[in-house]
């Protein structure tokens, strides 16, 4: 009988391992139609369910994990210090050249050195703006990633790349019959689009810390960070451009080359272009120069490469630089402008941030009138003021930013700027948290936030008004039939007829979903007030401790300080926020809708059911039983705690289908991983 057992568990094993090896399989080959091909053939959610089951198989064989599995890209352990690395061949730079003439004075030096250059075509790629980086392969499989350094010797950043999606780390040979090449080394750059550079600043900004000043530089801070988890934060791409090292023969010609590592599964830019001769080369380079902000990344210039890549090698190196390639960089963005004001917009979450106003100034074809200054204290380090003549960039031609003063060009009748006192839009007192470099407006009722408030508000994890989405919020806040989030509850059918889009049943259905939500709980509430700093997991806590907003509204920072995970700059910021006149009224209109939650409390003061008390788990994946709210109030019922995140101090994760990277962090810390039926065991059984 033991016999048997032991065969069926094979025949099990037999069977994942195959499965685990489709699925690698799978997922790489979709991810080079992806990132290589640009054309994928599954959509996101399904890509996201093959992933969710290797995770799973490998959560349940972790000594099957491999390095080159496509899950091993969350970010291992933090590295002390970068170790450097000896680069196979030199890494070389480009010399630059700054106009046609100087093109052709380069294309005259080196036909001195051999004739056949005059014969041959060229290949025109951008000059991405990023960080060169150099990737090994072993057998098809990714185990070195080096910074180029002085283009000797560079720096061990592997961990940081694995966390590159665009970066392979295994050559998917289902893309090509051969066997991929024993030892490959790549040469490529690491850059952040323009549009995800923009996003990471607006996410930093809405959160009160330092924003960056240009893509480049960030995504070369990003992948030198010695935590690989912070880099897997970052939207870091790749593109390839050279071999710098193979055990099979390459293809002598760059365009096949480019074509060669997108056929290996490399990402290879798609701008590159062939030409017959230098002229109709320089006249490529030209072109970009006006379309240059069509491309999703920065540039500042393009690449004239030979095409014959062994004439090209002939000609040698002078300096660090090859002889067979030069890049012709753009114009200038730089230039200089008068800056006439500053002015101030408020985002959603109420943070403040200023804005130049400068006099008009043609930047790359295109007049820009107002520019970027990041946050006030980038103004006070740069010493900034009002009529100064300032140097504006417009990085990538998309973001223009005011660089700094040109100090020497003040007559003295510039003034030095001084932050406001008070919200633009709404006139209340702006506050500015120790440690943060945001300030921030903290009125519920201001109307520069008003319609996210009010989204937030409305929202599923918040108050749960089934029906009202942005576009009908910005209908009632354009209507002025809504002017802080207490207004909901005194619509009345006639104002939701006078709109456009309603009709008899849709006003009933969204008044009745408006009138349920008042019998939403006490911690539901309190997260969809937007208090700075309070989202569902404090809003839990809160609701535990005060029996309603009245008792929260009374609370001293010291009181709120003792719940756990409430720090200062929270506990003030709550504080501050029941403080605020218009806040106040808020509240005193939510009370008089009959919106006042009570928090339901046992007798005794603890949980009815307390056999997970002193328990902290965290929920990730898709239940089969539970919603994610459904779950977290079955945790919090039987005494647990539910937390956004992994840490020491998880005691348990709940994984369902399709769990993500909270999973492999939960593995890495030793805690304790349960399906929802081990949850269900747990809070029974103990």
């Amino acid at each position: 009988m033991k016999k048997v057992i032991q065969m069926a568990d094979q025949l099990d094993n037999d069977k994942a391992t195959a499965r685990l090896v489709e699925l690698r399989n799978t997922i790489n080959f979709h991810n080079y139609r992806y990132y290589v091909l640009d054309d994928p053939l599954i959509s996101d959610y399904e890509f996201d369910r093959l992933m969710g089951e290797l995770k799973k198989i490998e959560a349940e064989h972790p000594e099957w994990v491999t390095p080159d599995s496509p899950t091993q890209r969350v970010g291992g352990q933090p590295a002390e210090k970068f170790t450097k690395v000896q680069h196979p061949a030199p890494i070389l730079s480009l010399a630059n050249a700054f106009s046609a003439q100087e093109v052709r004075a380069w294309f005259e030096r080196i036909a001195k050195i051999d004739e056949r250059v005059r014969n041959v075509n060229f290949v025109v790629e951008p000059k991405i703006d990023g960080l060169s980086v150099v990737l090994h392969y072993h057998d098809g499989i990714f185990v070195l990633g080096a910074t180029r350094g002085d283009g000797e010797v560079g720096e061990d950043v592997s961990g940081n790349l694995r966390t590159v999606q665009s970066v392979p780390l295994k050559i998917p040979v289902e893309q090509n019959s051969m066997k991929p090449p024993r030892r490959l080394v790549v040469r490529g750059e690491v850059f952040m689009n323009v549009e995800d550079f923009e996003a990471l600043n607006q996410r930093l900004s809405e959160a009160g810390e330092k924003t960056y000043l240009n893509p480049r530089n960030t995504a070369a801070g990003s992948l030198r960070q010695l935590d690989p988890a912070l880099t897997a934060t970052r939207p870091l791409n790749l593109l390839t451009y050279q071999v710098v090292e193979a055990d099979v023969p390459a293809p002598k010609h760059q365009w096949d080359l480019l074509a060669w590592l997108r056929s290996w599964g490399f990402p290879v830019t798609r701008a590159a272009t062939l030409q017959p001769d230098l002229e109709s080369a320089i006249r490529e380079c030209e072109t970009w120069v006006t379309r240059r902000s069509s491309l999703p990344f920065e540039v500042d210039g393009m690449v004239i490469k030979i095409n014959d890549l062994e004439l090209a090698d002939s000609l040698g190196v002078v300096g660090k630089d090859p002889r067979g390639a030069i890049a012709y960089k753009f114009p200038a963005q730089e230039v200089t402008t008068r800056l006439i004001n500053i002015g101030v917009n408020v985002g959603r979450t109420g943070v403040l941030t200023p804005y130049a106003m400068l006099e008009p100034v043609d930047i790359g074809g295109v007049i820009v009138k107002q520019a970027t200054l990041h946050n006030f204290d980038y103004i006070a380090e740069k010493d900034i003021r009002v009529g100064d003549r300032v140097r504006v960039i417009r990085a990538g031609e998309v973001i223009p930013y005011v660089i700094g003063p040109i100090p020497e060009a003040r007559d003295g009748s510039e003034t030095v700027y001084i932050p406001p006192s008070t919200c633009p839009a709404c006139g209340e007192k702006v506050e500015k948290i120790p440690g943060e470099v945001a300030w921030y407006c903290v009125n519920a009722a201001c109307p520069a936030q008003l319609i996210r408030n009010l989204e937030h508000f409305v929202s599923r994890g918040a108050m749960d008004i089934v029906g009202l989405g942005i576009k009908i919020v910005e209908q009632l806040v354009d209507a002025g039939l809504v002017h802080d989030d207490a207004d909901l509850y005194t619509l009345k059918k006639q104002d939701l007829l006078a709109l456009e889009g309603f009709a008899d049943k849709k006003a009933d259905n969204l008044l009745a979903s408006i009138e349920t939500s008042k019998q939403r709980n006490l911690d539901r509430l309190i997260n969809a007030l937007g208090i700075r700093g309070v989202g569902e997991v404090t809003a839990s806590d809160l609701a535990s401790r005060f029996q309603n907003l009245d008792e929260l509204a009374n609370a001293s920072e010291a009181e709120l300080q003792e719940i756990e995970g409430i720090g200062p700059n929270i506990a003030q910021a709550i504080v501050d926020w029941f403080q605020r006149p218009a806040n106040k009224q808020v509240l005193s209109k939510l009370k008089l809708a009959g919106v006042w939650p009570s928090a339901e409390r046992p007798a005794g003061g603890s949980a009815a059911i307390s056999t997970l008390a002193g328990l902290v788990f965290v929920v990730t994946g898709t239940l089969a039983s539970f919603t994610r709210d459904e779950v977290k109030a079955y945790i919090q019922n039987h005494g647990g705690k539910v937390t956004d995140s992994v840490s020491k101090k998880t005691n348990y994760l709940v994984a369902g289908e399709a769990a993500g990277s909270k999973l492999q962090k939960a593995q890495d810390l030793g805690v304790s991983v349960i399906d929802e039926a081990g949850l269900i065991k747990l809070a029974e059984d103990r």
